[in-house]
């Protein structure tokens, strides 16, 4: 199991001691990506008015859309790929099908191959006999 990391990051000027079983550099990451959505929430004047609660709420809301659209997205490749791996699949099937339907044809061809071959043999063979018997 992996260590917990722990390490101090800057959110929005305060520092914060946060723990988890990241990297130090995922968790400064995750600090960045706040930041980032405070400094976007505060380029709004009407924010900066709200009360604390509110603006949790706000910066919750955000963070929150940015995951589900990323989700949804990640569904979507998610879907995309699956499918993808079933097409690939049934062509396999399909390749596997044909080359066994080829298999079978060559071998009826070498089949009837030999019956011609002996066929031919069989003419000669009777065109002889009837030369001889002239």
């Amino acid at each position: 199991m992996q260590d917990q990391t722990t390490t101090d990051v800057l959110i929005d000027g305060r520092t914060y001691t946060i723990a988890g079983f990241e990297s130090d550099e995922y968790l400064q990451h995750v600090a960045t990506y706040i930041n980032r959505k405070l400094g976007a929430l505060k380029k709004n004047k009407d924010y900066i008015r709200l009360d604390l609660d509110m603006r949790n709420a706000l910066l919750a809301i955000n963070i929150a859309d940015d995951y589900f659209k990323e989700k949804r997205v990640a569904d979507e490749i998610r879907g995309d790929r699956e499918l993808k791996d079933k097409l690939v699949l049934d062509m396999k099937h399909e390749i596997i099908a044909r080359e066994d339907k080829i298999s079978k044809q060559e071998a009826k061809i070498k089949e009837l191959e030999k019956k011609l071959s002996d066929s031919e043999k069989k003419i000669v063979e009777l065109e002889t006999t009837i030369k001889n018997k002239k």
